[in-house]
């Protein structure tokens, strides 16, 4: 199974609403419950109605389509990183699942991960 790397810094945050979110962004996702908007995005793109944010996240995807058939596949990265310490925040959409670790932890789970047999994209 192979992982990308994505360049971006990413912010974990909720906001008041979604009317100032550009969803022409690359990278975007956004989660709406009856307790919370909640929105990660580039760091850069982060909106003025922010009202609780968690800035230096970098993420990674699986790459491919991942058929809904599969299973353990989140499991067993999350166990690797749960492992040799690194937490994790994990985002899923039709097509495939991405990661997102701290900054700081970024370059030792991609580490992690090969030494478990994950290809890491250039």
């Amino acid at each position: 199974m192979e992982l990308k790397p994505i360049e971006s810094l990413f912010t974990v945050c909720q906001v008041a609403d979604y009317s100032q979110v550009d969803l022409t962004q690359p990278f975007l996702f956004l989660g709406k419950t009856d307790q919370e908007n909640s929105l990660v995005c580039p760091t850069d793109r982060v909106p003025a109605n922010t009202t609780r944010r968690d800035d230096g996240w970098r993420a990674f995807r699986i790459q491919g389509v991942l058929d809904f058939s599969l299973i353990g596949i989140l499991a067993r990265i999350s166990a690797v990183l749960a492992e040799n310490g690194v937490g994790l925040f994990a985002l899923s959409t039709f097509n495939t699942d991405y990661i997102l670790v701290k900054e700081e932890n970024f370059s030792r789970a991609l580490t992690v991960l090969e030494k478990a047999g994950y290809r890491i994209a250039p």
